[in-house]
């Protein structure tokens, strides 16, 4: 009998990333494809769905060629999202009513300030544990909805649909027959209970939108459905894995015990927090979420968010043209010992946990006539991992725990200059593991359980790999940064 593989969908901000692993998690091909970011106005930021559709197609193509495998050996496969993105479709024919709004889009501010003056935020935050806050799916919904005559006319035709990009993805790679999400994406819309794990009429009924378009709730790890009617997979593939892309990359960390916790450096840093069976709600502006259920058993997280993290370095790169390639940026902040007294506040989307404040600008602080390309390269870096510190710092305040090592995953966690400046800024012990393309392997771990290749959790955790450890240095230079980049958060937020 031939061998069998997991295909692992991973789309992101970008880009979508097809990654093809054996049960063994040895990885045979792992191709991206990005697309075209959209900015029809300041703060907007918008996704064609037929070229994230296009990226998929192309991505799972490259996969399967590079890996010189037939399609019909893949026995699973699992999606992994950008959790917030999200659009409304005709649920028969496949047809947007309008492009996918981004996470990062801000344009419905004003209506979340209306709702917090209407004074619902303490009630959205005890059901679905997220702050009012256009980060969330649902009132990018209600824009939509407000902004589309076409989906108001077909609402009573009982044919519109909403989803994040997981749902569409399982609606398109099922010939158009399966609605889905997962707990993990589903407690990032704003309109699902923590508890319950259910739609709810009450988050609905605040935010305007009518709850029978969205799509069923299912759990993390099972048959949604198979592949049906497509030019690059065979029919009858399962599709038996869905999580939100922070919580697929700490599943695929292994954190599977209470207090263990992860940090993703991507467009943005996320770092999660396993807090067990029981949702822990946080006093210091942090998300309560989901991050998994399988069968019977919920898992919830304490979460922190930074928008901005490795789109930091994009900027860098294609705004500013220091570089000509993201690698570039270590070794031009490796001419330098020092920032030379730079500070970057990388708000260039707002500030996330724990500030929450979607009016600000980004700043560059502590420019001198001796600054040079090295110090700026370096204070790119640091301002990475230091707005980590206050994730951190927070997380630890509202779980009652001291953390003494972290995960770390994403495309910046190769960057050893960050790596070492991270672990001595949080001074905690980083592991970067063997696979530190995470999210897409959390996806084909929830996958595999969803389909017996991988019989329990204990199982997982015996073929994870561990690649390399960065012990803190807790010098003089880094507490001088917490303090410049404390002084530069505290004139940011005053202006």
């Amino acid at each position: 009998m031939g061998k069998s593989y997991i295909l692992s969908i991973d789309q992101g901000t970008t880009g979508t990333t097809a990654m093809i692993l054996t049960d063994s998690l040895d990885v045979i091909s792992k191709v991206t494809v990005n697309f075209e970011q959209n900015y029809p106005k300041t703060g907007w930021v918008e996704h064609r769905p037929e070229a994230i559709w296009s990226s998929v197609r192309a991505s799972v193509i490259g996969a399967i060629g590079e890996a010189n495998i037939s399609p019909e050996t893949i026995q699973a496969i699992g999606i992994t999202n950008q959790r917030e993105t999200v659009t409304l479709w005709n649920k028969k024919t496949g047809k947007p009513y309008y492009p996918f709004i981004v996470w990062q889009d801000r344009r419905t501010d004003m209506f979340c300030r209306k709702l917090k003056e209407e004074s619902f935020e303490e009630e959205i935050n005890k059901t679905t544990g997220l702050l009012l806050d256009p980060y969330f799916s649902g009132s990018k919904i209600r824009w939509i909805l407000d902004n589309s005559p076409e989906a108001q006319s077909d609402l009573e035709k009982n044919i519109v649909t909403a989803g994040t990009i997981d749902t569409y993805l399982v609606y398109r790679l099922t010939g158009k027959d399966v609605l889905v999400t997962d707990p993990s994406n589903a407690s990032r819309t704003m309109l699902m209970d923590l508890k319950t794990l259910s739609w709810s009429e009450r988050m609905a009924q605040i935010l305007g939108i009518n709850i029978d378009i969205l799509p069923e709730i299912k759990s993390s790890s099972e048959i949604y459905g198979y592949t049906k009617g497509l030019d690059f997979l065979p029919s009858g593939i399962p599709i038996s894995g869905i999580a939100g892309d922070q919580q697929a990359a700490l599943f695929g960390q292994v954190c599977f015990q209470k207090g263990e916790a992860k940090c993703t450096f991507g467009t943005g840093s996320f770092i999660l927090m396993n807090t067990g069976e029981t949702p822990v709600y946080s006093d210091n502006h942090l998300l309560t979420t989901v991050a998994w259920k399988i069968d019977n058993t919920t898992t919830y997280a304490l979460e922190g968010s930074s928008f901005i993290a490795g789109a930091l370095v994009q900027w860098f790169r294609d705004e500013l043209r220091m570089i000509e390639n993201s690698a570039e940026i270590e070794s031009l902040a490796e001419t330098v010992d020092d920032n030379g007294g730079v500070v970057i506040v990388p708000s260039l989307t707002g500030l996330g946990a724990p500030y929450w404040k979607a009016d600000v600008q980004g700043m560059i602080y502590g420019i001198s006539r001796n600054t040079n390309r090295g110090h700026i390269a370096r204070a790119v870096l640091e301002a990475i991992a230091l707005q980590n510190y206050d994730l951190f710092e927070a997380m630890k305040k509202d779980a009652s725990v001291d953390l003494i090592s972290l995960k770390v995953d994403g495309g910046a966690s190769v960057n050893s200059l960050l790596m070492q400046f991270q672990s001595s800024v949080l001074n905690v012990i980083l592991s970067r593991p063997k696979i530190y393309e995470t999210t897409a392997l959390g996806a084909a771990l929830l996958a595999g359980l969803g389909t017996g290749i991988f019989k329990n959790l204990n199982e997982i955790k015996k073929r994870w790999r561990l690649e390399q450890i960065y012990s803190p240095d807790r010098s003089d230079y880094i507490e001088e940064s917490i303090k410049r980049w404390h002084l530069a958060i505290r004139k940011i937020m005053t202006d």
